[in-house]
Order: C-alpha cells, then sequence, then structure tokens
C-alpha cells in the first residue's frame, strides 16, 4: 500500500500510469499540493529529516515501497519531485532484484524530461547508473561518519553547506559509480571520489545520508546489524556516539542544503 506519512494514501493523478495500474482508486484523486514521489527499498530507510522540510514546502509526500507497490505505475514526469532511497542491494544485481531495472527506465525518463530528481546512496548509484556510468562494488566499505571535500562546484552549489570544515555525514556503503558523462563532481571522501554530483538544471545524487535522525538510525542498527557484525573497525556503540554528535550539526545544514536545491530547482 502506498504511504504518506504513516498512513494509507493516495498517490497524485498526475503520478499515476493512466491505466490506473496502482489500484481503480487512484484514478479519481486530485490534489493541490506538491507531489514527492519517494521510492522506498527497506522499511527501515525513509526520508528521516527531509520529510519534515518537504511538508513544510508544501509537497504531499508518498512512499512507493517496491516490495509491495508498482514502480512501473510511477509516470516519469507525474511527481514535482522524485525521490530515490538507499537499500543494501546493488544495482549490478538486477536480475536478482528485477525492480531495479523498472527504476532505471522510470529514472531514464525522468531524466529525459528534466524533472526535479534526487537521489540518496542507492538512489544516486541508480541515477549514475541511468546516465550510462559504471556502478560497481568498491574496494573497501565506507561506514560511519566523516567529512566531504567540496570541488570548486561543490562550493558553488547547496552542496557547501555540507562542507566537512562544517559537519561529516554518514557513508554507509560498498559500492561506487563513475562519473556520468556531462555531470559535475560536487563532493569527494578520503575512501571515494564520486560522493556527489549534479547533472543538469534538476538533478542531484548523494552516495552519503544526510537526512537521518537518531531514531532512524536506531532502526538502521537493527537493520543492518549483520553487515554491521561483518565489517572490520565498526560496531554500534561507536556508530550511535558519533551519531548523536554529529546528527544535530547534520540535521541543520542538510536542511539549509536541501532547502536551497528545492529553491533552485522550483524556481
Amino acid at each position: 500500500m502506498l504511504t504518506q506519512a504513516g498512513h494509507p494514501c493516495e498517490l497524485p493523478l498526475s503520478s499515476i500510469a493512466p491505466d490506473g495500474a496502482a489500484g481503480p482508486k487512484f484514478r479519481t484523486m486530485k490534489s493541490a499540493m506538491k507531489s514527492a514521489v519517494a521510492i522506498r527499498h527497506v522499511p527501515f530507510e525513509d526520508l528521516g529529516s527531509f520529510k519534515g522540510i518537504l511538508a513544510e514546502r508544501g509537497y504531499e509526500t508518498v512512499y512507493v515501497d517496491v516490495i509491495a507497490d508498482d514502480v512501473a505505475a510511477i509516470v516519469p514526469e507525474g511527481p514535482d519531485l522524485l525521490v530515490v532511497l538507499g537499500g543494501p542491494i546493488g544495482v549490478y544485481e538486477s536480475d536478482t532484484y528485477p525492480v531495479l531495472k523498472q527504476e532505471l527506465r522510470l529514472l531514464e525518463s525522468r531524466l529525459r524530461a528534466e524533472r526535479p530528481t534526487l537521489g540518496i546512496c542507492l538512489g544516486a548509484q541508480l541515477l549514475a547508473r541511468a546516465l550510462g556510468a559504471r556502478v560497481y562494488a568498491g574496494g573497501r566499505k565506507e561506514i560511519g561518519w566523516s567529512p566531504l571535500r567540496l570541488t570548486t562546484e561543490g562550493r558553488a552549489m547547496c552542496t557547501r553547506h555540507l562542507d566537512g570544515a562544517e559537519t561529516s555525514v554518514l557513508h554507509w556503503h560498498g559500492d561506487t559509480f563513475d562519473l556520468p558523462s556531462n555531470a559535475v563532481r560536487l563532493a569527494s571522501s578520503d575512501l571515494y571520489e564520486n560522493q556527489a554530483f549534479s547533472w543538469g538544471r534538476a538533478t542531484i545524487g548523494f552516495q552519503f545520508h544526510t537526512e537521518v535522525t537518531m531514531t532512524e538510525l536506531e532502526r538502521w542498527f537493527i537493520g543492518h546489524a549483520c553487515e554491521i557484525g561483518s565489517t572490520a573497525d565498526i560496531d554500534v556503540e561507536r556508530l550511535r556516539s558519533e551519531s548523536i554528535r554529529w546528527t544535530p550539526v547534520l540535521s541543520r545544514q542538510g536542511r539549509k542544503c536541501l532547502e536551497e536545491w528545492l529553491d533552485s530547482v522550483e524556481s
């Protein structure tokens, strides 16, 4: 079931395929609010702090859960904003997880239409692949809090609020990607060169997480327990301690980043 803020909700008419693929009730809904669709791969990795920011800016946000919902029912040009969230699978595993093929087709059409699109972690990797770049397993997992190094272009865009001199961000990935053709690198880390990129006027990808809250992370510590346990030098106690330190700072800086980006794509 498609959900909004924890309760059943219907997608705006313009966001659903004209044949009503997501169910007949969607054919009759109309909304005066701006529409945001967030593709969610696992229940505990959601919009976090971004959900409230979008609500403040007049967005009606709907989650499309890939486990239960039909990604193919989303009209690529429909939502005013599309957010593709993180998850523990790899873009290159589309034969094992066919929903990834649906997401890539959706993103390819969305990008051609130049509609506002944000990718976070797996979402950024999917954006890179939809733009023709290679996505592959990295040499080392990057899990935990560390600063970003911004490029000159990154300092001129919304990512300037995520400067490593101001805050650390949360990394939680083992895959990486090549910079897509015609994309602009915005940030790097010590382990991976491509941490954030923009493409065109309305597309941005973050390999890291700026949306996380402590409530959300406590769910991650359980949901990703096997991954944490199998990664050298990473444990829940350390992650929790670093998260308590950095989430309040990142919440402020992440808000500034998201709001500045939305200002640019809504204008």
